[in-house]
């Protein structure tokens, strides 16, 4: 099978742009302080679990963990859906939520009042949304955890919204009783970026188009 490498690297960059702009909006989302996201509560669940047999890792060891699990289902499940952009958004997430957590904590959103929390907090997931939305329609790969949505999605033919929802609330609810916490934060986002997601997708499938069309 030939790779266009140009058509390739366009795509990772319109990723990595979606990265970015994904990545402020969970930095408003955590700033906000209401909260985890919604599949953050399962792994701090899945990390009391583990620690039950004596074992202690970190959240993020058994965060990537996870990913990596979810990573090997879908290469049996099918393969095409894991790509170079999955090991992207892997990988630059954590630094890129660093960035931006170093250049907007002195904003106080942490220590504002919860009108004000509230509003970042549902700014940052519609950022999220939007970001994410570019992510899928890059078609460069996606992160495992919304990878999860998606290929249930397009496996079944249901709205990505719907699904997203779903999935979000199975994440909580199977965190929630491994010991996870949530808050506000956790059921704005489960019920907020699923659906502004799918409203997002014509859009940054048109922007990726247009990309396609000038740059390759």
């Amino acid at each position: 099978m030939k790779i266009n490498v140009r058509e390739t690297i366009i795509r990772l960059l319109l990723l990595f742009l979606g990265l970015i702009i994904a990545h402020l909006g969970v930095t408003l989302f955590l700033l906000a302080d209401l909260g985890a996201d919604p599949f953050n509560v399962l792994i701090q669940g899945l990390r009391l679990l583990v620690m039950k047999t004596g074992i202690s890792p970190s959240h993020g060891t058994v965060h990537m963990c996870i990913c990596f699990l979810i990573v090997i289902v879908l290469l049996f499940v099918d393969r095409s859906y894991v790509k170079l952009g999955t090991l992207v958004c892997m990988f630059c997430g954590g630094p890129i939520i660093d960035f931006f957590n170093f250049v907007l904590q002195g904003l106080g959103i942490t220590q504002a009042g919860l009108a004000i929390k509230i509003i970042v907090l549902v700014l940052g997931c519609g950022i999220l949304a939007s970001g994410m939305s570019l992510v899928i329609r890059s078609e460069a790969g996606t992160g495992p955890n919304d990878l999860v949505a998606v290929v249930i999605s397009e496996k079944s033919g249901w709205r990505f919204g719907i699904v997203r929802i779903a999935t979000d609330v199975l994440f909580v609810l199977i965190g929630f009783l491994l010991g996870g916490k949530f808050g506000i934060g956790t059921v704005i986002c489960a019920f907020l970026v699923g659906p502004v997601a799918e409203k997002c997708m014509p859009v940054s499938a048109s922007l990726v188009a247009r990309c396609m069309k000038k740059f390759s």
